[in-house]
């Protein structure tokens, strides 16, 4: 495109003008690493967002707090909404916190953390408690049998143990 067919002004604004990062609607439930996690979290921001502010006339810097602002915006709003969970005082069912040993139908073992939307990360196997998985296991006990409802096909899981 032509820098004839462009503004100056939508040039000094391209990114700083962010849509929010969209909140959940569930009870925001976290654990205590969960909490400290948050709190981590909107100190770096902050941290990041001090640095930046001095740099007005660097419009990648613009940009960049832009997005940071947005992030502790939203990190600042997850912690005033944050309802710390203790564990359970003993370990017989499946609530929020609890790492599960499962196994599925061909024998091979899984486990899985059940935490809160912000510390929800697959690759740790921790999965947010409003997910299918949860839900599935969420209020069961050792020796049960659940069904997991995923897109790729319903999966038989047995727990095999519970911790917190």
């Amino acid at each position: 495109m032509s820098r004839g067919f462009v503004k100056e002004d939508d040039l000094e604004h391209a990114g700083t003008d962010l849509p929010e990062r969209p909140i959940s609607a569930l009870p925001n439930y976290v654990t205590n690493n969960g909490l400290v996690q948050l709190e981590q979290n909107a100190k770096a921001l902050s941290a990041e967002r001090l640095i930046l502010l001095p740099l007005k006339d660097d419009q990648a810097a613009m940009q960049k707090l832009a997005v940071i602002e947005r992030d502790l915006r939203y990190v600042s709003a997850r912690l005033n909404t944050a309802i710390l969970s203790a564990p359970p005082l003993n370990n017989e069912m499946v609530l929020f916190g609890a790492t599960v040993a499962v196994e599925d139908e061909a024998g091979k073992p899984h486990i899985f953390t059940i935490v809160g939307d912000d510390e929800a990360d697959i690759k740790l196997n921790k999965v947010s408690w409003g997910s299918p998985i949860a839900k599935a296991l969420i209020k069961q006990k050792v020796g049960d049998i659940v069904v997991w409802s995923r897109p790729a096909g319903n999966m038989t899981l047995e727990i095999i143990k519970i911790s917190y």
